[in-house]
């Protein structure tokens, strides 16, 4: 019997060989921190949706993309993201598959887009 594959795992299956590894790093390790979010493919990216989109993960030509989809919170975390290295254009951090985003920050921005959302939804009621 087939085994029914998830939006996200799908588009990572698509991309160039030596971003797979990257991506499927980076699809546990947000499942891990939020298990109940749901795997969509929108915006051309595998993205994960918690209440409403909370990042995407994705490749371009050279490097893999984490999509923060949070302009405010890359802003706010600006210099550390800087310090680290990481290339950051509007909300969306790029990096070589060969020298991962540090899984701290990949952590802090899940969690800390968890609360945007969630707050989000509060405002709403």
């Amino acid at each position: 019997m087939p085994v029914n594959k998830t939006p996200v795992e799908e588009y990572i299956e698509r991309q160039p060989v030596e971003f797979q590894n990257m991506l499927t790093e980076m699809r546990v390790q947000i499942r891990t921190l939020v298990p109940e979010a749901e795997e969509v493919f929108s915006y051309q990216v595998g993205c994960f949706k918690h209440y409403y989109m909370l990042v995407g993960i994705g490749v371009t030509k050279n490097s893999c993309s984490l999509y923060t989809m949070s302009p405010k919170l890359v802003k706010e975390m600006k210099a550390r993201l800087k310090s680290e290295g990481v290339k950051v254009s509007g909300a969306t951090l790029h990096f070589n598959p060969d020298e991962p985003l540090p899984v701290e920050i990949i952590e802090e921005i899940v969690k800390k887009r968890i609360q945007e959302n969630l707050d989000r939804k509060n405002a709403r009621k």
